[in-house]
């Protein structure tokens, strides 16, 4: 019977050959043991410089709407049916959110992502005023543009196209099974259909999750496999930062080393994949965050959450520098 170590060699050939894992195979994976797993890491770190290079691609977000939100995830600050104490506000000037692209970009962000609070886009006004930042962010600060607008139509897709987004966001959460236990105010299939919009008018679209909703292991192989079922090639992996009000505020935290095997898993999964560490990294990696830089991983947000601070981005710089990393220069596609 084959070894832990000489199964993760074996199925990392497979991966570096042009091959891939299997559910079950990606289930033995993210069930590494402790004294194996900086062999895992490793490995998943081959396959990332055998398919991506050195490169880290940083991104940072704005929160553009903020809060009351009438969705009931339960890991949101933003949703009104929650006592949080999130500051709300109603779309932020367009100058100020220029401004914010201009420090992004400053700071080394090669992305720049609009984000807003709510299910959907159905105020005419918000929505102009979306696609007009896409085109003065693009033309006055130079700096790709992702959005994270909720639901859309197939029109308001290909006019976010037209306008020049780089990236649609839509985090599919968790895995499909579990997408209930997390959300009952819409379904798994309607983040898919989202999603499918998107691509059908030729939009990227990055789309991850959070670890640590109550998931299994399993669960997120499961999330894993629907991500590349999707055809997804950007992939943002959240750690859950429990939050005061909110139904999973008294969720365990997640040990530093499961996250790293389970960030592992999802390189195994997804070999060619932009996979990057979000929210809740510094409060749940903590002394190991470089460690996800070393495992496997090709992209970081840098700068402040939507309702949490984030690191100092020359502190993430610095930490990628000293990995032997280079970070993606600001360009437009």
């Amino acid at each position: 019977m084959e070894s832990s170590c000489e199964q993760i060699l074996k199925w990392t050939e497979k991966v570096l050959n042009g091959g891939a894992i299997t559910e079950e195979e990606a289930k033995a994976l993210i069930r590494t043991k402790d004294e194996d797993t900086m062999l895992l890491l490793a490995c998943a770190d081959k396959i990332r410089q055998k398919f991506s290079g050195r490169s880290v691609d940083l991104c940072a977000i704005i929160n553009a709407r903020s809060g009351s939100c009438q969705e009931d995830c339960k890991f949101c600050a933003q949703s009104a049916r929650y006592n949080t104490g999130v500051k709300t506000y109603k779309f932020l000037p367009e100058d100020e959110v220029i401004e914010a692209a201009k420090r992004a970009k400053k700071a080394g962000a090669a992305r720049f992502d609009i984000v807003t609070a709510g299910r959907d886009q159905r105020n005419p006004k918000d929505f102009a005023e979306i696609l007009d930042l896409i085109r003065r962010i693009r033309k006055e600060v130079g700096i790709e543009v992702c959005c994270s607008l909720g639901f859309l139509t197939q029109e308001q897709a290909y006019q976010l196209k037209e306008a020049g987004i780089s990236r649609l966001h839509c985090n599919i959460e968790s895995a499909p099974s579990f997408f209930k236990e997390v959300c009952t105010t819409h379904t798994a299939e309607e983040k898919a259909e989202n999603v499918a919009r998107a691509q059908k008018a030729g939009i990227r679209v990055c789309c991850g999750g959070i670890l640590g909703l109550g998931e299994s292991l399993d669960q997120r192989v499961e999330m894993a496999f629907h991500l590349k079922n999707m055809h997804i090639d950007a992939v943002p992996l959240n750690v859950l930062n429990p939050i005061p009000g909110t139904p999973y505020e008294h969720n365990k935290r997640l040990e530093p080393l499961e996250i790293l095997r389970s960030f592992a898993m999802f390189r195994f999964v997804l070999p060619k994949a932009q996979i990057r560490t979000a929210g809740g990294r510094q409060i749940n990696l903590r002394s190991l965050q470089s460690m996800a830089l070393a495992g496997g991983m090709n992209g970081v947000m840098i700068g402040n959450y939507l309702t949490s601070k984030g690191s100092d981005p020359q502190d993430d710089i610095a930490m990628l520098h000293d990995l032997g990393r280079t970070q993606t220069a600001p360009h437009l596609d």
